[in-house]
């Protein structure tokens, strides 16, 4: 593998968690699957459970007996023309038993597809749950599609192990022992031995070829991701590749992955023609064995020729469902697997919980204070160290300073996204630990440097800030954000939808409908997050008109790049390194002449200030 490939592959393959390595093995998978059937909101399908266990013994029972009428209908016509009613009676009833062993698997399915479906529903939303009530840090670490991912496979496996196991190994494995006893009963033990032996050599050889091909399948597939992601990337960059006159190093970079890849293949190929060829020897050498067991039966009297095609019949019966046991056994072992994985996503803890006596927060005036707050980050050494400021109700408080200097960390200690290190933070005088998540958020509300919309229409994103929210309100709050003339003026209006991650807006449009649905949700507290830094001067002047329309009357805490557009704060903490390093309004940072100073003069060379702002 390419050095370029191997660091993408480290980086994407990170498990700090351990979700993605977990594998508890099969027989806790297993018994992961009877808790989940066994759980109180399963309570009502316990019947339907019942019968389609029970339809899928009768089932097997029919089908080891069926083949007896197919022998007693032959043994009938050899005995002569006199004979002929009970070999139609015997052909009738071997028929019957035929569709009734074939047909009731078909009723079961249907019957228990409900109960499926409740239980992967069940464990789905379970994990959902769980992944949304995750802390910030989790998913800080992990990839939103490998985590749906988890969820999916996790809920597909225990549909498929619940099928298979339930209602296809264990019964074909109880239809052995059904089979045994009437082989044992109505021929002798001698053939009952045999058949079981056939069956016991038949799994044997699949499993231990199976468990060889598993290894076999991995590599074959690392192989197959190599030589996409190789094609992949050349012909991404075709412009480099084109650039360095590299065609021919790309093609026979292709050609070795490729080389590689068939090399895998070709074992593959021939590892499951031994598998293949082996499973038809083990059950042609026993069907043999049975046959000529049931013809020394024969000529000694002691069985009719239809003996003979009972017996054969039997074990076919047998041998049918297994015919899928190596492709099964591997799909249960990854089964097993992806289940687990759920499960350890749902075994996670949050960093971030509440307490047990959590109070819910009333509403309040919306002050908020730091008191020595000292916090850092997984994997950095620096963070913030002793940070302390007081944002009275109503009040404007900016944080600027160089990149990383923390300002966007504080944001997250005030949602109590993490916790801190060291020191308090209050929310009306009231330690944000000791209140519920839920009611301190519902006071803040937050317009990111970029908001992300949901793929649906203006109205949803807009009412997700307040899903209640009349139509009054709702038109009131997109005035408030410059945004009621764009909608009206849309062919579906408030249905327009917005695509995914809201690419259909330009991007000062989606920063007003991210401004509209935090007036929406009337917050005592408005954060923004460099809410206007990556907009053009034109479209950034109108959204920080909605934007100071939208923090009158509201304690706002404000992340700037630009200077100009927090020269009305009522008080601007400069950060550097993690530590408040200036603090005060506008004029006096100038009149300090410290690096608050000295990025306004940088800035003012090159924009223009807002009207009675000297530069």
């Amino acid at each position: 593998m390419s050095r370029r490939h191997q660091a993408h592959g480290t980086a994407s393959g990170a498990d700090e968690d351990g979700i993605e390595s977990r594998d508890a093995g099969l027989v806790s998978s297993l018994g992961r699957v009877a808790q989940i059937l066994l759980r109180p909101e399963l309570k009502r399908w316990r019947p339907i459970m019942g019968i389609a266990l029970f339809l899928t013994i009768i089932a097997k029972l029919i089908a080891v007996v069926a083949p007896l009428y197919f022998g007693d209908a032959v043994n009938a016509l050899s005995d002569g023309s006199s004979a002929v009613r009970p070999a139609i009676i015997g052909l009738s009833l071997w028929v019957g038993a035929r569709f009734l062993s074939s047909g009731l698997p078909y009723l079961r399915d249907g019957l228990f597809a409900p109960v499926s479906q409740d239980a992967q529903r069940l464990i789905s939303v379970d994990a959902f749950g769980k992944a949304q009530n995750l802390s910030m840090r989790f998913h800080l670490t992990r990839r939103t599609g490998a985590l749906n991912r988890i969820i999916d496979r996790g809920a597909g496996a225990l549909d498929f192990l619940i099928r298979f196991l339930a209602f296809n190994i264990a019964p074909t494995f109880i239809e052995l022992f059904l089979a045994a006893i009437v082989l044992s009963v109505k021929f002798g033990p001698s053939l009952a031995v045999v058949a079981i032996a056939t069956v016991v050599a038949y799994v044997m050889f699949t499993l231990s070829i199976t468990e060889w091909r598993v290894k076999q399948r991995r590599s074959m597939n690392e192989k197959d991701t190599q030589l996409r992601a190789s094609a992949v990337d050349s012909l991404t960059n075709f412009e480099t590749v084109k650039s360095f006159a590299a065609e021919e190093r790309e093609t026979r970079r292709y050609d070795e992955f490729f080389e590689s890849y068939s090399k895998t293949y070709v074992s593959q190929s021939r590892s499951l023609a031994i598998l293949n060829a082996g499973q038809e020897l083990i059950m042609n050498v026993g069907l043999l064995a049975l046959a000529l067991l049931a013809a020394i039966g024969v000529a000694g009297g002691k069985f009719g020729p239809g003996d003979i095609a009972a017996v054969t019949l039997i074990l076919m019966n047998l041998y049918r469902p297994l015919n899928m046991l190596g492709w099964a056994w591997r799909e249960i072992k990854q089964g097993g697997v992806d289940l687990e994985k759920m499960f350890g996503l749902m075994d996670q803890t949050s960093d971030v919980v509440d307490a047990p006596d959590a109070i819910v927060l009333d509403k309040g005036r919306g002050e908020i204070a730091f008191s020595e707050v000292s916090f850092a980050h997984d994997g950095r050494s620096a963070g913030l160290e002793d940070v302390s400021f007081k944002v009275e109700a109503g009040k404007k408080l900016a944080l600027v300073g160089p990149s990383g200097s923390g300002k966007s960390t504080l944001l997250k200690l005030i949602f109590r996204f993490f916790d801190v290190s060291d020191g308090t933070v209050l929310f009306d005088d009231i330690d944000i630990r000791k209140v519920t998540q839920r009611s301190l958020r519902e006071k803040l509300a937050l317009v990111p440097q970029d908001v992300v919309l949901f793929n649906t229409t203006i109205r949803d994103n807009i009412l997700y800030g307040r899903p209640d929210a009349s139509e009054e309100d709702l038109v009131k709050a997109a005035d408030q954000a410059q945004l009621l003339d764009f909608i009206t003026g849309l062919a579906d209006g408030w249905q327009t939808r917005v695509g995914e991650r809201g690419l259909k807006l330009s991007g000062g449009e989606k920063q007003r409908v991210g401004i509209a649905r935090a007036i929406l949700k009337d917050p005592e507290v408005l954060l923004l997050d460099e809410a206007t830094s990556a907009l053009d001067s034109t479209t950034e002047a109108d959204v920080q008109d909605a934007l100071d329309k939208a923090s009158k009357g509201r304690t706002t805490v404000v992340v700037a790049h630009r200077l100009s557009t927090i020269v009305d704060a009522d008080q601007i903490l400069v950060l550097e390194n993690g530590r408040i390093i200036e603090r005060g309004n506008h004029e006096e940072l100038l009149t300090l002449d410290g690096l608050y100073a000295k990025m306004w003069r940088r800035q003012s060379n090159n924009q223009e200030m807002p009207d009675g702002v000297e530069k």
